[in-house]
C-alpha cells in the first residue's frame, strides 16, 4: 500500500485526491475542492487574469503541504482545459511549481478523456459493462463510450460550464426565456460538432449506462437528497431519470441567485455555473435519447494515482 496525492486544477476549481492505492484499487483518505475560477475571462482575452492564477497558486501550495502532512509519498499535478488553452499557460506552470516543488503536467483533452473512463470503472460493478462516461468541467467535456478497459470512442469538446455561462452570460435571474436561449446554444452544438461521430460509436457499442462524473454531477445527486455533506455512497446510488433532471436543471433557472445560493447540497460560489454545467447534462440526455444519467465520483484523480 502506497499513499499518494493528486490536485487537479480545473477551469473552475482545485480539487485534492488523497488515498492509499494498492492491488489497483484506490482508497481515498482526504478530499476537498476549492473554486479558483482560473478560466474566468479566459474566453474573451485568451489569457488566464493575475486574480485567478494567484487564487490558484495559493490553493496549490495549501493542497501541496496538506497532502505532505498527511503522509503521501507521491505528489502529482494535473492541469486540464485552462491550462490548455491560455496563452499564458507557462506562467501558471512555474506558479505551481514553484508553489508546490512539483511540475504540473498540462494535459490533453484526449488524455482527459481516458483517465475520466479508466477513473469511473475503479467502481467495482462497472468494468465489465459498455459505458458512456460524461465528464462536464469548467471549459471542456469529455465523451467517452467503452467496456472493459477498451475504449472504442473517446473526444474532449470546448463545451464547459464556464465558457457556455461565460458566452451566454445568463445574468443572476436568466428565468424560462435564458434557459430556452441556452438549450439552443447547446442543441446546435451538439446536432453539429458531436452527434457527426458519437451516434454512429452508439450504434456500434449502445451503452447500458450513461455516467456523469465531476461536480457538477455530484452537487446535482445532493441537491436531489437536500444534504449538504458528501456521502461517496448516495451519491454513486443516485439514478436521475431524463424527466427528473429537467425538472431540477428547469428549477435551477428559475431562482434567482441569492436564493439558489440557499439550495441544500449546493455550494454558494457554484450556485451561478450550476446553471450550465446542469443544462449541458440535460442537453446530452435529451439530444441522444437517454433514459437517465447515473453519477460517479471517481474519474480523472482516480486514474492519475493509479497511472
Amino acid at each position: 500500500m502506497q499513499r499518494r496525492a493528486v490536485i487537479d486544477v480545473g477551469t473552475n476549481s482545485v480539487k485534492l485526491l488523497i488515498a492509499d492505492v494498492t492491488d489497483g484499487e484506490v482508497h481515498p483518505v482526504w478530499e476537498c475542492s476549492r473554486q479558483t475560477r482560473l478560466g474566468q475571462g479566459l474566453y474573451e482575452t485568451g489569457l488566464l487574469s493575475h486574480e485567478s492564477l494567484t487564487a490558484t497558486e495559493n490553493i496549490v501550495r495549501q493542497y501541496a503541504a496538506d497532502a505532505r502532512q498527511q503522509g503521501a509519498v507521491t505528489l502529482r499535478i494535473i492541469a486540464t482545459s485552462a491550462a490548455r488553452e491560455a496563452r499564458n499557460a507557462q506562467e501558471l506552470v512555474r506558479l505551481l511549481t514553484q508553489a508546490s516543488g512539483v511540475v504540473p503536467e498540462v494535459i490533453s483533452g484526449e488524455q482527459e478523456a481516458r483517465w475520466a473512463f479508466t477513473g469511473v470503472a475503479t467502481q467495482p460493478g462497472r468494468c465489465q459493462l459498455p459505458l458512456l462516461v460524461l465528464d462536464v468541467g469548467g471549459g471542456s467535456t469529455e465523451f467517452v463510450l467503452g467496456q472493459n478497459d477498451v475504449i472504442s470512442y473517446q473526444k474532449s469538446f470546448p463545451l464547459g460550464s464556464v465558457r457556455l455561462f461565460e458566452s451566454i452570460h445568463p445574468g443572476d435571474h436568466p428565468g424560462s426565456d435564458g434557459f430556452l436561449r441556452c438549450q439552443t446554444v447547446l442543441k446546435d452544438f451538439l446536432g453539429l460538432s458531436v452527434a457527426p461521430a458519437l451516434e454512429p460509436a452508439l450504434l456500434q457499442l449502445p451503452p447500458q449506462q450513461v455516467i456523469g462524473v465531476g461536480g457538477t454531477t455530484a452537487i446535482l445527486a445532493l441537491i436531489r437528497h437536500e444534504r449538504a455533506d458528501f456521502d461517496r455512497a448516495l451519491i454513486e446510488s443516485t439514478v436521475l431519470s431524463m424527466d427528473h433532471l429537467a425538472e431540477m436543471v428547469r428549477q435551477l433557472w428559475a431562482l434567482p441567485l441569492a436564493e439558489r445560493r440557499q439550495i441544500p447540497g449546493l455550494p454558494p460560489e457554484r450556485a451561478d455555473v450550476i446553471l450550465t454545467g446542469a443544462a449541458i447534462y440535460l442537453a446530452i440526455i435529451e439530444a441522444f435519447g437517454f433514459a437517465d444519467l447515473r453519477i460517479s465520483t471517481r474519474g480523472l484523480r482516480h486514474a492519475a494515482l493509479l497511472s
